[in-house]
């Protein structure tokens, strides 16, 4: 930079400014005269009186003498007063460039800068070491540069001669103590940090007033240069670089960068009055004044500078010799400090810098005596900070502050954080991103590549063909090697074991510094912009340092390794070319690093959880390689040069799917070993994200996994680095007996590497671990416990066949988990821990529902059953073999009303869903889409009043309404009924009727009709004419006797009297036998005539009824018209087990319909929005959606993994908005306008899916989603301002008693009669909430449950993402909703709404990003911020996380009661206003009587 220009060392060298004329004299001559002339001079200057302070120097010529002696004085020993009289004069006379003052010389005051300049090379006798006094010449020497420092701050008439003399004054006086080899208690050592720190206020000051030449500055690094080995210039230089970079950056990007903060003493050293300019000029010429700062590295070039040289001549040693001296062992910490300046400069210039309350970093050298105040910084984080153009990034932290040397051991951790993590980053604290308008990558490497990727290679054993260039390593001279290699000649401080070393042989070395400059080199590559270009040669030597940093073979060197992997959470996601040919070099440091549960050689670097939680999220970015790279081969040329082992097995190339069972084992092996929660959260999700993908890749059978022997060979033999984390340097037993947190990798590797080879595999052993665990060291914890909950929920919906005792497995250990909860003592019983239940609750229902037939199985169904018993009554009926207590005798006592609510949705569920979801109508309406107006509709009633129905309530917890009229479609005259069930678990529709016969029989013949009588047969056999005679013939042949003729004849009796009445007699008998045989023919004539049988006398049975009372039969059937079924029971606040409601009270059917429109489910809402590069406004993103060109295909094939597309206006389930959900008899009427409101999605981005008229959904047993993807409306952003008019308001109000009283009862919370408007008047999603019927009853429906996802091009626009304008676009109507115990909420604030950002990477992989999941419960699982997930494995996964983030949203809200309780508790309230309070023989008589009219259709 200034090779043209001369440097000024040899005019400093050859000036004689500081030599006196005596020194011409013999000494004692000097010694008398000055002592003799200063006295007086001193007198003069400290006498209090105003005549005596006035000086005795008078003209130019005593100055001049006078001053020689001063010069001479300044020489003298310090054993009397003469120096100290010499100082207090010049430091007084030195001030006329400032203020006049009596005591100042004439001559002086009138030519204070050539005087000036003459006292000041004078003043540096003063500097010149002394054997004795030291303490004399420091206190003296500080008071020279206080007095330099008020000069060059007061003065405004110094010349430039003056300023480049004061300049080369403090040059020379820093060159005089400080290049020499340090002393210990020497005047340079307690002199360094006021001398160094002078120098560079001076020296900013003269670049304000009198820009130095660039002679100057290159005498400045040149001199600077041989001052290196002292800790205060390497720290001072850093105070300053990073005062000047803070101003820097103020004017370079203006003030919506990320501000770099500095300590207020280091940011006063850049005067206020330097222009920017100047500022620019200065920072860059100061970043160079320390030279590079990698030959820090090097003994061998600190030491061969003149002053080394001169004291090595002068003692007569050996070069080697002067490489150990003792001033040199502390240039492992001044070259750690000075990277970690680099560090910080970086840090600032990518905008994730945070202030140190100190000037300086910690010393690293020796932990115990760290400042503490580096980890308890205060600092405003810039959260609200928003730039005009562009918004500013949430620059909150550095991800990390650097590492340390090796410190001394330390039995126990002095603090939480550690050198290498962040100072000032909790554990929870999220990571923060770079500032969007921050420099490239290139342009960051441009300034400090050189430099830390020097430093980054320091001392690493190079193959020697790639160690022609010695800056590559810092190294240029064999004998740095010795510095490394020959520990016994170096002293034996501040040791730390090593594999290699015994602790007592491995000196204190160079890691730190080299640590820094490896995790600096992380966070720039990790800054990469989306799209951004680096230049090859960059990557290449970036690649080089990663790999020598995470080399594991032959050396571990752990403060460099945990330095990459803390700084390294991004850099799988950063779509680094090339990047992923680390993945094995990673994989085995990850191997070192997991599976080992104390880290105990890492805890003297870095806080062992931020180093476990930085490798996890490492793991949780390459986990989808192998299934997504298959059989492409990994492989690094240049691999085998960096070994002097045979590369016969290092230069084999290394299939990305062969490394797949290494990823797992690493996962596998830190769930086992892991302590820290939000780690462990993170595990979890990565389980499922592997356990999924493997399942979906298995599914469509694109590869074919490698078999679990050659996976292992590879595994262990492919690569040189894969063996490494398994080595057999690993400590600890591995008999089968140790228990898995204690046994090492290859142990752990070894048992885990069975059966995960498939995703079967893999899920059996997920569910194996997480169910061991949840039930031993989990249980105690919340946060664990609800992602290990979840985990479990997720893999029972992962569709891989798994044996039935593995899936019993899993519910069993929920059952073991919620009995082992309820059992607690009461102290330990809280909200949280009644959440942990409910969750557990919860996840049964999930394998419930997904595996329905393990009910089947006779000791599964016990176990659900008891566990569901024990939640709602609080204990088990059978607690041991002998003792069972029955329902009747036991207390209820659940352990809370949110378990006991939980353990009866978990019955609902296993009696009403299983196997019976989804329904004949689908998986939107869990419920009969059928309700009174249906079924009056259907039926054969000419009126279509509900009064048909009775109304009556069971066990206060169902109402029945009975339909007694046959529908119109049932032929059969049977008595029937239909019956609507309103229950907690919704609303059902059964239709019964009474048979007495078997199917077959109704089949073939009428109902009620006897079997006919066979026809009579009258010609069967002979007919014969015979006369019948009253007595035998016998009896003519017998003769009469007296007796017999004792009673005379007639004729022997007969008169004319009689003979007359006989005649008449005979006449009426002949008349008699005609009449007789008359009605004798005329009877057989109409007996021949008549049918048979004869319909008069024939015996028939009654004909069967048509008019039943079906309800009062079926009461009856079901025994619940007794007596003791109406009676109240005695001292019980309950109704009676049988109750009739009034449906004649008004207001009755809008209670009824307030109970249809109560969810069966829980319902999710989710907001998708689609985001290109660069946009920051609301209307932006909104129009993206409107066609498919302005998106990525893989966005529209994520949309349709989300849910299926519905017809707003005819789904029957949740759509979005309570406008347009729940509807039924939607499609009534609307079959002709069906064409004309369709759009042909062809050409959409999703647009289409706004809840318009069509929205993505999905649903099952226990859950609803609506995915709606808002789009741009002109009407939606104009009536958005201006509101309702009065007109449309007037058609509001007229159409309500319409809606009040409407045909088609729907079940919407607001019906949308959007048919009955003009087109201005129909309503957008914005504005529903505005446009809603007034006075109407809507159930409260909170808290509301939405999620936000956003597909981002470009991972940098996060910051900018516009959430604030898009909350009007994310309304459900839910806001709106209000009851008595709710009030009225209208706004959203952005931290509720949980938001998942998706980034689609050039690999085709996707890199997720979660943000405003806050509360107790903030880590979901599956999606964690930083996973990156396959495109198979998307969508399920996004879609469970929604579900799990709304579930754990409802398990923290107070108010949160679930559907089936809300049912519950409106059927009571129901119950208590419409009861029909009658006694017995009034209930009884209206059975009996008729309802509604009784005309039916002809």
């Amino acid at each position: 930079m200034y090779s043209e220009w001369r440097s000024l060392q040899l005019i400093i060298q050859s000036d004689r400014g500081h030599m006196s004329v005596l020194h011409s004299y013999p000494s004692n001559v000097g010694k008398d005269v000055a002592n003799a002339v200063v006295r007086p001079l001193g007198q003069g200057l400290n006498s209090s009186s105003a005549t005596s302070n006035e000086s005795i120097l008078k003209t130019d010529k005593e100055v001049k003498w006078t001053m020689e002696v001063l010069c001479y004085g300044l020489t003298l020993p310090l054993d009397g007063e003469t120096v100290k009289l010499c100082v207090d004069v010049y430091t007084d006379w030195i001030m006329a460039l400032v203020a006049r003052r009596d005591s100042i010389p004439q001559p002086i005051v009138k030519e204070p800068n050539l005087y000036v300049q003459t006292i000041l090379k004078h003043l540096q006798n003063l500097f010149v070491p002394r054997p004795d006094y030291a303490h004399n010449q420091i206190s003296l020497c500080m008071r020279v540069l206080v007095a330099v420092q008020k000069l060059a701050r007061e003065s405004v008439n110094m010349s430039r001669e003056t300023w480049e003399v004061l300049l080369l004054f403090l040059l020379q006086i820093n060159d005089t103590l400080l290049a020499a080899p340090t002393v210990p208690g020497g005047l340079a050592e307690n002199l360094a940090d006021k001398l160094i720190g002078v120098l560079f206020e001076v020296w900013f000051l003269a670049c304000t007033r009198c820009f130095p030449t660039p002679p100057y500055w290159k005498t400045a690094r040149e001199m600077l240069a041989n001052w290196r080995h002292h800790p205060a210039v390497v720290e001072q230089w850093s105070k300053v670089i990073c005062a000047l970079t803070s101003r820097l950056l103020r004017f370079t990007y203006g003030p919506s960068f990320p501000p770099f903060k500095v300590p207020d003493e280091d940011a006063i050293l850049i005067p206020a009055e330097m222009d920017n300019d100047c500022v620019a000029q200065t920072w860059f010429r100061v970043l160079h004044m320390l030279s590079n700062p990698v030959d820090l590295s090097n003994p061998a070039i600190i030491s061969t500078t003149p002053k080394f040289q001169e004291q090595l001549l002068s003692v007569s040693g050996m070069a080697q010799e002067m490489m150990q001296h003792p001033c040199l062992k502390q240039l492992p910490q001044i070259f750690f400090r000075a990277m970690r300046g680099v560090s910080c400069l970086v840090d600032a210039f990518l905008g994730i810098s945070r202030p140190r309350s100190d000037s300086a970093p910690p010393t690293p050298v020796n932990r115990l005596n760290m400042p503490q105040a580096s980890s308890t910084m205060n600092t405003t984080p810039p959260h609200s900070r928003r730039m005009r153009s562009v918004t500013v990034t949430k620059a909150t932290v550095k991800t990390s502050s650097g590492s340390t040397a090796h410190p001394p051991k330390v039995t126990h951790q002095t603090s939480t954080t550690s050198p290498l993590s962040s100072p000032n980053q909790t554990s929870s604290e999220p990571r923060p991103l770079p500032a969007p308008t921050r420099p490239k990558v290139n342009s960051v490497l441009n300034l400090f590549g050189q430099w830390l990727f020097d430093a980054g290679l320091v001392h690493c054993r190079l193959h020697n063909g790639m160690n022609r260039d010695g800056s590559m390593t810092g190294i240029t001279t064999p004998a740095g090697l010795d510095v490394r290699r020959k520990p016994s000649q170096i002293s034996t401080e501040n040791m730390v074991a090593n594999p290699l070393f015994d602790a007592n042989e491995f000196p204190d070395n160079y890691e730190a510094g080299r640590a820094e400059a490896c995790g600096t080199l992380c966070r720039i590559f990790c800054s990469k912009k989306t799209g951004e270009e680096i230049l090859p040669v960059y990557l290449s030597r970036f690649y080089m340092v990663l790999i020598q940093g995470l080399q594991i073979n032959d050396y571990i060197c752990r403060p460099v390794l945990a330095s990459i992997i803390l700084n390294s959470p991004a850099l799988f996601c950063s779509d680094l070319k090339g990047i992923d040919v680390l993945v094995p070099y990673f994989i085995s440091a990850l191997e070192t690093i997991l599976p080992d549960r104390e880290l105990s050689k890492f805890k003297a670097y870095v806080n062992p959880t931020e180093l476990r939680r930085a490798s996890i999220h490492i793991l949780l970015s390459m986990l989808p390689l192998p299934h997504h790279f298959g059989t492409v081969k990994a492989e690094v040329l240049l691999e085998g040069k960096f070994s002097s082992e045979d590369s016969s097995l290092h230069d084999k190339p290394v299939t990305f799917l062969s490394l797949k069972l290494r990823l797992v084992n690493v996962l596998i092996g830190a769930l086992q070993t892991e302590t820290d929660p939000n780690n462990t959260q993170m595990i979890l999700g990565a389980m499922l994200n592997i356990v999924q993908d493997s399942a979906l890749l298995e599914a469509i059978g694109s590869q074919t996994e490698l078999s679990v022997g050659d996976s292992t060979h590879i595994s262990f033999k492919s690569h040189s680095r894969n063996s490494s984390g398994i080595s057999m340097t690993s400590t600890g037993s591995s008999e089968a007996t140790t228990p898995d947190s204690e046994r090492p990798a290859q142990a752990l590797l070894r048992d885990y590497a069975l059966h995960t080879d498939t995703a079967s595999g893999l899920l059996i052993r997920s569910i194996h671990l997480v169910t061991q665990r949840l039930n031993s060291q989990w249980r105690q914890d919340m946060s664990i416990s609800l992602a290990a909950l979840e985990l479990l929920s997720g893999l029972a919906k992962v569709k891989v066949s798994v044996d039935s005792t593995d899936r019993k497995r899993a519910v069993s250990s929920v059952c073991s988990y919620i009995v082992h909860q309820c059992s607690r003592p009461a102290p330990f019983h809280s909200r949280d821990l009644h959440s942990m239940i409910v969750a557990a609750f919860q996840c049964l229902c999930v394998w419930l529902t997904e595996h329905p037939d393990m009910l089947n199985e006779k000791d599964c169904l016990i176990e659900v059953l008891e566990i569901v018993e024990l939640g709602i009554s609080g204990s088990k009926s059978k607690t041991s073999d002998q003792e069972v207590r029955h329902k009747g005798d036991k207390e209820p006592n659940p352990a809370s009303m949110r378990v006991k609510d939980a353990a009866e949705a978990t019955l609902t569920c296993i009696m009403q869903l299983l196997g019976a979801f989804p329904s004949p109508s689908g998986p939107a309406s869990p419920c009969s889409l059928l309700n009174e107006e249906t079924l009056i509709k259907y039926s054969r009633l000419t009126s279509t009043s509900k009064n048909h129905f009775r109304y009556f309530v069971l066990d206060n917890s169902i109402i029945l309404a009975m339909l007694e009229q046959p529908l119109g479609n049932d032929q059969n005259p049977c008595p029937s009924v239909t019956v609507l069930i309103r229950g907690m678990s919704g609303r059902h529709a059964w239709t019964m009727q009474l048979y007495h016969q078997p199917r077959g029989s109704r089949a073939s013949q009428k109902a009620f009709v006897p079997e006919p009588h066979p026809p009579p047969k009258d010609d069967v056999g002979i007919k014969y004419n015979v006369k019948h005679r009253p007595f035998p013939e016998e009896v003519d042949k017998i003769p009469f006797v007296k007796a017999d003729l004792s009673i005379p004849d007639l004729h022997e009796i007969v008169t004319d009297q009689l003979e007359v009445q006989h005649e008449k007699l005979k006449k009426l008998m002949a008349k008699q036998i005609l009449y007789e045989n008359t009605l004798e023919k005329i009877s057989e004539e109409r007996l021949s005539k008549t049918l048979f049988p004869d319909p008069v006398t024939e015996c028939i049975p009654p004909p069967p009824a048509q008019e039943f009372q079906t309800a009062r039969l079926l009461l009856s059937h079901f025994g619940f018209l007794s007596l003791e079924a109406l009676k109240e029971p005695g001292n019980s606040c309950r109704p009676p087990n049988l109750i009739a409601l009034d449906s004649t009270l008004a207001g009755f059917f809008d209670d009824i319909g307030y109970l249809d429109l109560l969810p069966t489910r829980p319902f999710e809402t989710v907001f998708i929005f689609y985001m290109k590069p660069g946009q920051k406004t609301s209307q932006e993103i909104l129009k993206n959606v409107e066609s498919s060109s302005n998106v990525q295909s893989h966005f529209l094939e994520f949309l349709l993994s989300l849910g299926w597309p519905v017809d707003v206006g005819k789904h029957p389930g949740w759509t979005g908005h309570v406008s347009t959900s729940w509807l039924i008899n939607a499609c009534n009427g609307s079959e002709g306008k069906e064409q004309e409101e369709m759009v042909a999605p062809d050409d959409t981005g999703g647009g289409i899916f706004n809840g318009e008229k069509k929205a993505l959904y999905y649903a099952d047993a226990l859950t609803e989603i609506a995915f709606v993807v808002p789009s741009f409306m002109e009407s939606s952003t104009d009536s958005s301002e201006s509101g309702l008019t009065s007109q449309e308001a007037e058609t509001q109000m007229d159409l309500l008693p319409s809606l009040l009283k409407q045909t088609p009862l729907t079940l919407e919370l607001f019906p949308n009669h959007s048919e009955n408007l003009s087109n201005s008047q129909r309503l957008s999603p914005t504005q529903k909430s505005k446009r809603l019927p007034l006075g109407r009853t809507v159930p409260p429906l909170g808290p509301e449950t939405k999620v936000i996802v956003v597909w981002v091009e470009r991972f940098d626009d996060i910051e900018n993402f516009p959430l604030n304008d898009l909350l009007p676009e994310i309304n459900t109507g839910v806001e709106t909703t209000t009851n008595s115990s709710t009030s009225l909420r209208t706004t959203t604030s952005d931290k509720d709404v949980p938001v998942i950002f998706i980034h689609p990477l050039k690999t085709g992989l996707f890199r997720i990003k979660v943000q405003g999941v806050t509360g107790k419960f903030s880590m979901v699982i599956p999606l964690v911020d930083g996973m990156v997930v396959s495109r198979r494995a998307l969508g399920f996964l996004v879609r469970q996380t929604i579900i799990n983030i709304c579930r754990r949203k409802r398990l923290e809200s107070d108010s949160y009661n679930p559907p089936h309780v809300k049912r519950k508790q409106k059927i009571v309230d129901i119950v208590h206003k419409y009861r029909n309070k009658l006694l017995e023989p009034e209930f009884y008589t209206s059975l009996f009587q008729e309802v509604g009219p009784k005309s039916l259709n002809p």
